[in-house]
C-alpha cells in the first residue's frame, strides 16, 4: 500500500476542511480525486505531499508512519512531487526550467541534457525548448511544470486540477502524459479534478470528496433530503419534487444523501416493484471507458452508470422515457 490515512482531520480556526476516517491509495495506480470546489482536494494533496501536516490523525507512507521530523520530511519530498493548479515557472527558458532540479542534484551535464530532452519529448514541448517560459500558454505551462517535476525522478506525482484551465488540445496531451508516466515510468499518479468524464477516461480508481469527506458516489448524485419515519416504522428520504426513497438509517431530519450511480437500475419498461421507482426522461448520454453514463430527469437530475455491453443491448436515446429504481443499498446518508 502506498498511502494509508487514519482519522485525518485538518482544521482552520476550529473549522474542519478535511475529515477522513480511513483512506488507502495503492501503489502503481492512476487515482482520480473527484469533487467540487471546496471539497478538500487541494488540502488532501498537500498532506499527501508532506507539505501540510494534519491537525490530527495518522499518515502512513509505504508502511511507515510519518512524523514531524524535518530531515525525514525533506527526504520524502524528493519521492513525492506536487504540481500546483497554477504552477510558477522560472523566468528563463523551458529547457533551463526542466534542467534546474537536475542541476541542484549535481547530475552530470551529459546525463542532464539527455534527461531534459527525453522529458521535453514526453510532454510534447521539444520545439519550445528555447522559448521563454513567460510566453507559454496555460496548458503549455502545465506541461513544462509536469516535466520539471518528473526531472526529480519521483515515485509519486500529485497533480492539482492539471486540466482545469487549459484548452482541449492541451487537455488531451496532459491525459496522455498522465497515462504514459504511469504505464512507462511506473510512477504512481494522483490527480484532482471536478470533471467526472476525465477520471473515467484515465483513472484506475476514483475517490470522491464532498465537503471534506469521502463520498460513496459522485457528487452529482448528492442531494439534500429530509429523513422521515412513517407510521409503519419505515424510513424515507424526502427529495425535491415529491421523489420519495425508502431507506435504512438511524438519522432523522435534514441530511445529505448520495445515490450510487452504479447501483441504480434503469429499464425501458415499468419495474416490477414500485418502491423507490420513478419514471423519467433521458437528457444526456456520455461514453466512458467501460460504461455509459446516463443522465435521467426524474424531477431531479440522476446519474446512472450502465456497462457498455448492457447499454448496447438496448436502444436508448436522448428524450426516451425510462424507469429508474434506486435500491436501498444504493443510498448513503452522511
Amino acid at each position: 500500500m502506498l498511502y494509508q490515512l487514519k482519522n485525518i482531520i485538518k482544521a482552520y480556526n476550529g473549522q474542519a476542511v478535511l475529515d477522513l476516517k480511513r483512506l488507502s491509495i495503492q501503489k502503481g495506480k492512476v487515482i482520480g480525486l473527484l469533487g467540487p470546489n471546496g471539497s478538500g482536494k487541494t488540502t488532501l494533496l498537500e498532506i499527501l505531499a508532506f507539505l501540510l501536516p494534519p491537525t490530527s490523525g495518522e499518515v502512513w507512507f509505504k508502511q511507515e508512519q510519518i512524523n514531524s521530523n524535518m530531515g525525514r520530511l525533506m527526504k520524502l519530498r524528493r519521492k513525492v512531487v506536487l504540481v500546483q493548479q497554477h504552477p510558477i515557472l522560472f523566468t528563463t527558458t523551458v529547457y533551463k526550467n526542466i534542467d534546474f532540479p537536475l542541476k541542484i542534484r549535481s547530475t552530470p551535464q551529459a546525463r542532464r541534457s539527455e534527461m531534459v530532452n527525453e522529458l521535453l519529448e514526453l510532454v510534447g514541448m521539444t520545439s519550445f525548448k528555447n522559448a521563454k517560459a513567460h510566453t507559454l500558454s496555460g496548458g503549455q505551462t502545465q506541461r513544462v511544470a509536469i516535466a520539471r517535476a518528473l526531472a526529480c525522478s519521483p515515485e509519486v506525482i500529485l497533480l492539482d486540477e492539471p486540466m482545469s484551465s487549459v484548452d482541449v488540445e492541451n487537455q488531451i496531451t496532459i491525459e496522455r502524459i498522465i497515462r504514459e508516466i504511469n504505464q512507462i515510468k511506473g510512477i504512481s499518479v494522483v490527480f484532482a479534478t471536478h470533471d467526472m468524464v476525465q477520471t473515467s477516461r484515465i483513472a484506475d480508481e476514483t475517490l470522491f470528496l464532498f465537503e471534506g469527506k469521502v463520498a460513496k458516489s459522485i457528487y452529482e448524485n448528492i442531494f439534500s433530503a429530509r429523513i422521515e419515519t412513517v407510521a409503519d416504522g419505515h424510513q424515507y428520504c424526502m427529495l425535491p419534487n415529491g421523489f420519495k426513497l425508502r431507506t435504512r438509517s438511524e438519522k432523522t431530519g435534514q441530511n445529505r444523501i448520495s445515490i450510487s450511480p452504479a447501483k441504480v437500475r434503469i429499464s425501458q419498461n415499468k419495474c416490477s416493484t414500485e418502491e423507490n421507482t420513478r419514471k423519467g426522461k433521458i437528457i444526456q448520454l456520455n461514453q466512458e471507458r467501460f460504461n455509459v453514463r446516463v443522465l435521467v430527469d426524474v424531477g431531479i437530475p440522476l446519474n446512472v452508470l450502465i456497462p457498455k455491453e448492457s447499454f448496447n443491448r438496448h436502444e436508448m436515446g436522448i428524450g426516451d422515457d425510462v424507469w429508474v429504481n434506486c435500491p436501498v443499498e444504493s443510498i448513503d446518508i452522511f
